[in-house]
């Protein structure tokens, strides 16, 4: 079997990312929390729970930080998660990897199920956002322009079309993860959504791409 690292991208998640890296280290010892600016104990829960950590002094995006947690990997697949995720299992993650990792198919991407009406909702609605996913390293690193998109789901479900990978969604039962409104408060997270469907929006309009392809 293909060996596994893993990449968590992360802003301020000092409550959840120790929980998602015990979870992690079931299926890889290989995992790599990239802190983007954060300003709370991120870092330090993330090593406490066994991760190996990069800060990065300012916040850059997700794009680059999973860019930057692909120059520190020499596996063959790589296993993306978002930092935030709550009721996540061992299941879970062998489901992304298993497909891809036996050589079945290039990249699956999680579909939460069951883990709480707002989060199924949005998930299933922009399937092609999910954060969860599992692909060939190899084939991340020529998505073009993946460390300039702050948010570079759009930029990688357009390159699975450009490159005819075999993809698959996979559902998580079970899953959710903390809203923005939660962390952030209502008001502190309705803007950083807008900001966030603000960037989404802004690549569409440069590559012309829609944001829900598949």
């Amino acid at each position: 079997m293909a060996t596994v690292g893993v990449i968590i991208p992360a802003h301020n998640e000092e409550d959840t990312i120790s929980e998602v890296v015990y979870v992690a280290r079931s299926v890889s010892q290989e995992i790599w929390v990239i802190s983007d600016g954060s300003v709370d104990r991120t870092a330090e829960e993330a090593k406490r729970a066994g991760a190996r950590v990069i800060e990065l002094p300012e916040n850059v995006g997700k794009g680059a930080a999973i860019e930057i947690g692909l120059r520190q990997l020499n596996t063959e697949v790589v296993l993306l998660l978002d930092a935030d995720l709550l009721g996540l299992t061992e299941e879970h993650l062998r489901s992304l990897i298993s497909p891809v990792s036996s050589g079945e198919l290039d990249m699956t991407i999680g579909v939460f199920r069951d883990g709480g009406f707002m989060t199924d909702f949005g998930n299933r609605v922009i399937r092609n956002l999910s954060g969860q996913r599992a692909c060939r390293r190899s084939w991340l690193l020529q998505v073009p322009g993946l460390s300039a998109e702050r948010w570079p789901e759009p930029a990688i479900t357009d390159h699975l079309r450009g490159s005819l990978a075999r993809w698959s969604y996979v559902e998580l039962p079970n899953l959710t993860q903390v809203m923005k409104e939660e962390k952030r408060g209502f008001w502190r997270g309705i803007q950083h959504r807008s900001r966030m469907y603000l960037d989404l929006l802004g690549y569409r309009r440069r590559t012309r791409s829609p944001l829900s392809k598949y």
